[in-house]
């Protein structure tokens, strides 16, 4: 079976993401790859390439995607925004072993300003190999679930007054 997988960035993660795209090509061929973009060095907001990347994973489309933008960091936070994902922002093997064996992320998040090209291949390498253990993990992912069910249920928030934040 083929791992459908989605890959995106914005202009800060697009070089890294070309290298990526060149590495899964090369050394996965069990990955049926999807780049969604960009494919330009045109500015763009990352919030605009990780919502749709993330909607597919929740959706279904691809059972894992890959976000890169200059610290990886936004693209997560976003991609965390929808219902259903684990997105983790990955800058050592540890982090991208675990965040598939203990956390069952689906999407993996690179700064281009924070790894180097052959670390991010390295990284990736290990997050596609690495599959969920459940175990001990299982009760953890399913509490993470019900917490995003709790404040994503048809897309509100439910039995919480969030605070406003001072302007």
């Amino acid at each position: 079976m083929r791992l459908r997988l989605a890959i995106a960035a914005d202009h800060f993660g697009l070089p890294l993401k070309e290298a990526l795209v060149e590495h899964i090509k090369q050394h996965h061929p069990e990955v049926e790859l999807s780049d969604l973009g960009v494919h330009t060095p045109a500015p763009v907001d990352y919030p605009d390439v990780a919502l749709p990347l993330a909607e597919a994973v929740a959706a279904g489309q691809y059972e894992r995607g890959v976000l890169v933008c200059g610290t990886g960091a936004g693209m997560a936070i976003c991609a965390n925004k929808v219902p259903g994902v684990r997105a983790v922002c990955c800058h050592d093997p540890y982090t991208a072993e675990r965040a598939r064996k203990s956390n069952n992320a689906q999407i993996l998040t690179m700064g281009s300003l924070v790894v180097g090209v052959e670390t991010a291949k390295m990284l990736l390498d290990i997050w596609l190999s690495a599959e969920f253990a459940g175990g001990r993990s299982l009760p953890k992912v399913a509490k993470i679930d019900a917490i995003d069910a709790k404040y994503h249920r048809d897309g509100t928030r439910t039995g919480v007054r969030m605070a406003r934040r001072p302007v």
